[in-house]
C-alpha cells in the first residue's frame, strides 16, 4: 500500500476512485455524468460528482448513507472495518461478493489487520 493512497473504511482505495478524483478532473466528472445518462437514464450535475472520502465532509460524500460508513464510523467509532471485533462480519463478506473491487477491498482490510 502506497503512502499516497487514501483508504476508505471498507478498504476501497479512494484515491483510485473516479468519483473521488472527479472534483479535480472535469473530464472524469463529465464521463461519469455521461455514463449515468446513457446507462441509468439520470441527469447528474457534474458539480455533484465528488467525494471527500469517508473521513471528509459528509456533505461532500458521494454516498453519505453508506451502510458500511454508518456501521464502522458512526455506530462503532472506528477508522476501518478491520478494527471491529466482528471483522469480517457477514454483511461485509456479502458486500465483498458483489464485485472484484469489493473482494480486493476486503483482502486489503485483512492485510491491514496483520
Amino acid at each position: 500500500m502506497s503512502q499516497n493512497q487514501i483508504i476508505a473504511v471498507c478498504g476501497l482505495i479512494c484515491s483510485e476512485c473516479d468519483i473521488f478524483r472527479a472534483s479535480e478532473n472535469p473530464q472524469i466528472a463529465q464521463d461519469i455524468a455521461k455514463w449515468f445518462k446513457t446507462e441509468q437514464g439520470k441527469d447528474i450535475n457534474i458539480e455533484n460528482i465528488r467525494c471527500d472520502g469517508c473521513r471528509g465532509n459528509r456533505n461532500q460524500h458521494w454516498s453519505p448513507n453508506c451502510w458500511i460508513l454508518k456501521c464502522c464510523v458512526d455506530n462503532r467509532n472506528l477508522d476501518y472495518c478491520y478494527q471491529c471485533e466482528q471483522f469480517p462480519c457477514d454483511n461485509l463478506a456479502e458486500w465483498a461478493d458483489g464485485c472484484r473491487s469489493y473482494q480486493d477491498a476486503l483482502e486489503r482490510l485483512k492485510k491491514m489487520l496483520k
